[in-house]
């Protein structure tokens, strides 16, 4: 048995401790101040909510939206993950919807709403081509289209992992049992799915409800819970107490996921055994799906694509000579380069440090005796349903008057504690699956656990590490709703940088900006990419 030796003790102190500090204590404080007011503690801040129409109509909305939202993005990503694994269409297009699909991730969720603008307003590239405008994108149709992009990534990810471990040999088998063709999709493909796409949905839901960016930059006059509590934040008369109840209310929905997942969770099984099961050719199947799925990538790359032209031309729609002087006007500003630098510093200590943080708490649970580490699983579900808005809020709060206020510290330990989930579960998975009596043996031989874990557990488990540093990476250059409230002049990151540009209306320097992200995320990602199929093949 491998003993729990001090250094174990000591990581695991330092874990707990940082989750206590920079989790659990500022929810406290906010759920604490969300009672405060002038007359002492009361539930008057939530009363003041419940009768305030404008507030619960944006509440209204933003569910109303948020389903919405859920329900197409679950169906396009069923329906793109059903074109990859379970139809015959030709592999490039294949490899195209996995590529394709993952763009929106490499972009702040606050230029998606510019794109959509400078795509299909009365001016855009979209309109011109075809001759007309489509919609009023301005408010519900904008938000709509921009949180379809913004959780389809995501979702799909969600999807298509879970198609991996169904067994095609059922589908077969189904057939020649005479099933009809709604029968056999039903209990061969969507019953096995039932849990997964439910977590699809209620991810969607989430991310949409909680997102700034979108509605921030075309949200219009269509009122969402976010863009309210940014307002009662950051307005002219900032109310902490009544935002402090706004960010309570924004967890009940998260809430109610979790309950949600945790009851299709029993929907959820496996297959002892996959079989390797070459479908039957059907060529009206792929036909139908192979135009749908290049549809959903072509109308993406559409709406992207203004953000690689306009900042290319003079000025765009009315001068359309190519030039780089938008390219060269941002390198020449000290300020905005100086943005910059400060997002890839920020993102690279966020991936460093949340990477060995996440590393850590996986390798605590999954390969040491030591009591208490469930609490590790318990941290790791609430930074999944705590919005990054409420976090940030909750850290302005709580450290408002220290001296982490307006440093890289605190948004690199709110945006490591915001994405904790996801690096820490791909850990968990990976060392899991390892030889447990790794440790044990290096004991025996006399190896300290320092010196087993980095000579033996870190090599093996090295392709997920890449993998948990360019997720933390990828998330810290985009993200805008935790930060948002901790971000200053000296800490300003490309993402709020967008947001001051928007006021100005200087739209050049935001694709650019934007541009900067997503090559920088492009290269991390590649680069991370390259070392994983290099340490494949000298394994």
């Amino acid at each position: 048995m491998l003993k729990v030796k001090l250094e174990i003790r000591a990581i695991y102190t330092i874990i707990v401790c940082l989750f206590a500090i920079f989790l659990i204590l500022p929810l406290v404080v906010l759920f604490i101040r969300s009672f405060e007011t002038s007359q002492g503690f009361t539930i008057s801040n939530y009363h003041s909510i419940l009768t305030n129409n404008d507030l619960m109509v944006s509440i209204w909305n933003s569910i109303k939206i948020s389903s919405l939202t859920a329900v197409i993005t679950t169906i396009l990503a069923f329906l793109l993950s059903y074109t990859i694994n379970f139809t015959r269409v030709t592999r490039p297009l294949k490899g195209a919807i996995q590529i394709g699909i993952l763009i929106p991730m490499l972009l702040p969720t606050i230029t998606y709403g510019f794109a959509i603008m400078y795509s299909f307003g009365n001016q855009g590239l979209l309109t011109k081509l075809f001759g007309r405008s489509f919609f009023e994108i301005y408010g519900f149709n904008g938000l709509l289209i921009g949180y379809c992009l913004y959780t389809l990534p995501p979702a799909f990810l969600l999807i298509n992992n879970s198609f991996k471990y169904i067994d095609k040999k059922f589908i077969i088998v189904s057939k020649l049992m005479g099933d009809r063709a709604l029968r056999s999709f039903m209990n061969t493909i969507i019953r096995p799915l039932w849990g997964t796409l439910g977590g699809a949905f209620v991810l969607s839901f989430i991310l949409s409800f909680t997102d700034f960016g979108i509605p921030a930059s075309i949200g219009g006059s269509y009122s969402v819970v976010a863009t309210q509590l940014y307002q009662v934040m950051l307005g002219s008369i900032p109310d902490f107490n009544n935002g402090a109840a706004i960010a309570v209310f924004m967890l009940i929905p998260a809430v109610f996921a979790v309950f949600l997942l945790q009851y299709l969770e029993k929907f959820n099984f496996h297959y002892d055994k996959l079989s390797e099961v070459e479908l039957l050719r059907n060529r009206g199947r792929d036909v139908v799906l192979g135009i749908l799925s290049t549809s959903v990538l072509l109308s993406m790359f559409a709406i992207f694509a203004i953000m690689f032209v306009a900042p290319l031309v003079n000025s765009y729609p009315y001068d359309l000579t190519f030039t780089f002087k938008h390219f060269i006007d941002v390198f020449q500003s000290s300020d905005l380069v100086n943005v910059y630098k400060n997002s890839v510093i920020f993102a690279l200590l966020t991936a460093l440090f949340g990477t060995l943080t996440a590393f850590c708490a996986a390798l605590l649970n999954v390969r040491t005796p030591i009591k208490g580490k469930a609490a590790l699983d318990i941290f790791s579900m609430i930074t999944n349903t705590v919005p990054g808005m409420v976090l940030g809020i909750s850290y302005l709060l709580l450290f408002n008057n220290s001296s982490l206020k307006g440093t890289f510290a605190i948004i690199v330990l709110c945006t490591i504690i915001h994405y904790f989930t996801t690096p820490y579960l791909m850990a968990k998975n990976s060392l899991s699956k390892m030889n447990l009596s790794w440790e044990m043996t290096g004991e025996l031989l006399g190896d300290s656990w320092f010196k087993t874990i980095r000579r033996v557990v870190i090599p093996n488990s090295f392709s997920t590490v890449l993998e948990m540093f360019s997720y933390y990476f990828m998330n810290a250059m985009v993200t805008i709703s935790g930060i948002i409230f901790l971000v200053t002049a000296t800490t300003s990151v490309v993402a709020s940088k967008i947001k001051e540009l928007q006021h100005f209306a200087k739209f050049n320097e935001v694709f650019v900006l934007s541009i900067l992200i997503f090559f920088t995320n492009l290269f991390v990602k590649l680069l991370c990419d390259y070392f994983q199929k290099r340490r494949l093949k000298h394994n």
